[in-house]
């Protein structure tokens, strides 16, 4: 485990995966993670790469080729090494090897990066490619904050409050995990979306075709909170497992498959393409009150 630690927040994070597994705010004692009661989900905040979400019968093509990923792919599996490391920040580093290959057949450099700023934690994804050939590739964050934050609130208080007025319509998955053809309107018009554990009975709620890039984990029945900034990730889940004490925020750059999929990689919906010698970087932060 690593810790980085500044005047007002502490965070740890395990080598496998670079997985958050811990954040707290030092002036309270509060930690903001999700515990990872494994009755419920034992992960804390994996990291989603070489793609997001599942694919259609975990098969893809590249060339004529098949390949098998499990859902949100191999990285959360593996243990990276540390680059760079001071008191308040971390970089992690994946690259690509024989085992990587043989499931997933381009060269790249995957970084994820986290530093701390008074009370924020700034996470990132800094994707490099090494290699002769277009890479192709998803990546996505799927951090568990606690609910409810504080002992004598209930998970019911909660609100998630975005920062742009929305048609929020959920894409439904499919028990496969594939998106349906059409969405479902959930609400109007409206910035604040009421927790409750029935709202993920039927899997995550997954977005697309939204102009917030900002919200706010909050309950007028404790002064805590936190705000979660996602500027440029254009999907976003939000997810819980059955009757679990968390709410997963996840910002996306890449979605499952649709139920009429393809299955050609470079066809796939928010598929990145990354020429040689190429970078690609996406931010989110999360602010601890």
């Amino acid at each position: 485990m690593i810790t980085l630690q500044n005047a007002d927040i502490q965070a740890t994070i395990h080598p496998k995966g670079a997985e958050l597994v811990s954040l707290i705010l030092l002036a309270s004692e509060l930690e903001f993670m999700w515990q990872g009661d494994p009755a419920f989900w034992s992960k804390h905040s994996p990291v989603l790469f070489p793609i997001v979400g599942g694919l259609k019968d975990n098969t893809y093509y590249c060339n004529d080729k098949a390949y098998h990923l499990p859902r949100h792919g191999f990285a959360r599996e593996k243990t990276f090494a540390v680059e760079q490391q001071q008191s308040d920040s971390v970089t992690f580093l994946l690259t690509h090897d024989e085992s990587t290959l043989s499931v997933y057949p381009f060269e790249f450099a995957f970084r994820v990066r986290y530093a701390l700023l008074n009370n924020q934690l700034q996470v990132s994804y800094m994707v490099e490619n090494p290699g002769s050939d277009t890479l192709w590739f998803s990546v996505g964050a799927h951090p568990a904050f606690k609910v409810p934050l504080l002992e004598g609130t209930q998970y019911n208080d909660y609100v998630l409050s975005f920062n742009q007025s929305e048609d929020w319509a959920r894409w439904p998955l499919t028990p496969e995990g594939m998106v349906e053809k059409m969405p479902v309107v959930l609400v109007k018009q409206a910035t604040d979306l009421p927790l409750s554990k029935e709202l993920f009975y039927e899997d995550a709620l997954v977005f697309k075709n939204y102009r917030s890039d900002s919200v706010v984990l909050h309950t007028p029945k404790s002064p805590h909170s936190l705000r979660f900034d996602f500027p440029g990730f254009p999907y976003l889940g939000i997810w819980a497992a059955k009757n679990a004490d968390f709410v997963c925020i996840e910002p996306w750059c890449g979605i499952a498959d649709s139920v009429d999929h393809t299955q050609d990689i470079t066809q796939k919906e928010g598929i990145i393409s990354l020429a040689t010698k190429e970078h690609f970087e996406r931010t989110w932060t999360v602010t601890l009150g």
